[in-house]
């Protein structure tokens, strides 16, 4: 759990606080004591509980919603107290040993993330998950393991440790992948690691999940992630299955220093954001000046429904996040659509602070 401290020392591991925010990323932000209590959707919970047993809901059904609820209860309740740290999800095959590039390059990464005070999670198991854990450390490892009658056991960093869950279902185990996270980096791996990482874009492509950085990381001239690429490019935006601008919401690297810098760049000025009715509230660390916002306005004018984009203070309905008031605004009626446009708007925000780059990638 990181303190005040750790935050001057590691100004962008600094996170959200989350335990007030009202709803999940992709709702609009509510009023201050205007939407629903705490008690009111617990009330909400229980009378869906009882309508299950009123529908006649079979005996499997309820095991499936009983192990879910049981799952993502226990999950929330780990993870609450390192919320506010910002963490990186990696994601690898359990299969690549020790001497493995891939493997190497996993540790040297977790490694060097844990130097600008990021904690990593993995899947627990062997292999690159291992190796990310290796990298960062103990203390700043979090694991998501899978029950599987092979293959899959926790590795010997994270195995006992109160920062490891362990989950039966897949889908819940993917929910905590994302949400808990501030990056998404994805070292070559087999189905799983295709499905996390196809999953996480989709996310992402229909603004389901707040805008990260997805890093995909080949070996040193390696052609994993360069093939997975080229199939993005030559069948579905060549089939007009994606938007040319979809593949912004994903990097290609081969090197550990291409994926921290990828990472780390995407927060150098850029914080979080937040729906607001139906205006997009974007954080930000250093303020545009009269120069920077005009060039956003001319070159996003596209993603707008109306109006402009402006730069603001802090939202009254912002007000049960006061740990972020300090922070800068701009605000926009984004149409919710061309999710990669906003991905390019959030790195044109990120170049227009060239002083930013010295705290955002020192060691």
């Amino acid at each position: 759990m990181a303190d005040e401290d750790e935050f001057d020392k590691y100004p962008l591991a600094r996170g959200e606080d989350v335990k007030e925010r009202p709803q999940p990323a992709d709702e609009p932000a509510e009023v201050p004591n205007d939407g629903p209590t705490h008690a009111d959707l617990l009330d909400m919970m229980s009378r869906t509980i009882k309508r299950l047993e009123k529908d006649g809901t079979t005996r499997g059904d309820l095991k499936i919603l009983n192990r879910t609820l049981r799952e993502l209860r226990y999950a929330f309740k780990v993870f609450q107290p390192y919320r506010r740290r910002r963490k990186v999800t990696v994601f690898g095959s359990a299969r690549t040993p020790p001497d493995d590039p891939s493997y190497q390059q996993a540790v040297e990464f977790g490694r060097a993330m844990s130097r600008r005070g990021w904690m990593t999670i993995t899947g627990a198991g062997e292999g690159i998950m291992a190796a990310g854990h290796v990298g960062a450390g103990k203390e700043l490892s979090m694991g998501l393991n899978i029950l599987l009658p092979f293959e899959q056991s926790a590795n010997h960093i994270i195995e006992g440790d109160p920062k490891l869950v362990t989950m039966k279902y897949f889908f819940t185990r993917k929910l905590m992948f994302v949400k808990e996270c501030s990056a998404v980096v994805s070292l070559p791996g087999g189905f799983g690691t295709l499905d996390e990482t196809a999953e996480t874009l989709t996310l992402l492509q229909t603004g389901k999940q707040t805008m990260l950085p997805v890093v995909l990381l080949d070996a040193p001239g390696g052609d994993y992630w360069h093939h997975f690429g080229d199939f993005i490019t030559n069948t579905l935006l060549a089939d007009g299955m994606i938007s040319p601008e979809d593949q912004q919401l994903y990097k290609i690297v081969d090197s550990v220093e291409a994926a921290v810098e990828e990472t780390i760049h995407f927060y150098r000025v850029y914080h979080s954001m937040r729906y607001v009715g139906d205006t997009l509230v974007l954080r930000i660390s250093e303020p545009l000046d009269d120069e920077a916002l005009a060039g956003l306005n001319e070159n996003f004018s596209d993603i707008l429904v109306e109006g402009s984009i402006e730069q603001v203070h802090a939202l009254p309905e912002e007000a049960n996040e006061p740990e972020l008031a300090d922070l800068h605004r701009i605000k926009l009626r984004f149409d919710r659509k061309h999710l990669g446009r906003l991905r390019m708007l959030i790195n044109a925000i990120n170049d227009t602070c060239p002083s930013c780059e010295v705290s955002s990638t020192s060691s």
